[in-house]
């Protein structure tokens, strides 16, 4: 999922790391000082149309590289959000450093996540811009639940429950759509995607040179 252009990121504000609150956090969390950039994954790759697996080894070095991969790659590529299998690897797995509507910072990794959303009496529709990473250049209006809270593990396999408002529930239900083998684009109408996969063509190229751009000035 891609970070709003009118909110940046904030750094040194009011942050939850993992779901707990913490001091402050810097713009660039130690997981992504630590990773390495990977190609992501673009909408029409059959990896992003099947459901991912079960992550079922915790604690390994292999799984926490893939975190700390999928970080950067994430910030490389201005995201709020991005699940393993864009970048390649089939497993129910996502990070996420996006705000909510209350101007708080959620930073983290969830692993096999289940989500739950109010139920029909409950529940209120936001219609809000969402872009995505595997359709590069691209954005729509989706409508979505305005809460949701997702449960999971982290790396080492503790328990984590995840509550999130506004644009933060918005990136929890995209990512846990593109691990269950689907995209915004699933969400909207015929017309709507043509528009969508329009805007991909013409922009996607600039987005991949802006990447580009990003990831080699990360690595001076």
């Amino acid at each position: 999922m891609t970070v709003r252009h009118e909110r940046s990121r904030p750094v040194d504000r009011r942050v939850r790391v993992q779901g707990r609150p913490v001091d402050s956090c810097p713009a660039l969390p130690p997981e992504a000082e630590r990773g390495s950039v990977r190609r992501v994954t673009v909408v029409g790759e059959e990896i992003l149309s099947r459901p991912c697996q079960e992550v079922t080894g915790f604690g390994s070095p292999e799984l926490s590289s893939l975190i700390d991969d999928m970080f950067l790659t994430m910030y490389v590529a201005d995201g709020a959000g991005l699940a393993a299998n864009q970048v390649g690897v089939g497993l129910r797995l996502f990070v996420y450093d996006c705000p909510d509507d209350y101007g708080i910072r959620h930073i983290g990794h969830l692993i096999n996540p289940v989500l739950d959303l109010p139920g029909p009496g409950d529940r209120r529709l936001v219609d809000d811009y969402e872009g995505c990473l595997s359709v590069p250049g691209a954005g729509m209006t989706v409508p979505r639940t305005d809460r949701a809270v997702a449960r999971g593990f982290d790396k080492e396999g503790a328990p984590l429950l995840i509550e999130g408002t506004g644009y933060f529930a918005r990136c929890l239900q995209h990512e846990t759509d593109h691990l269950l083998g689907h995209t915004y684009l699933d969400r909207l109408s015929q017309r709507d995607r043509k528009d969508a996969l329009r805007q991909m063509a013409d922009r996607r190229e600039e987005v991949f040179a802006q990447r580009a751009v990003k990831a080699a000035t990360l690595n001076q």
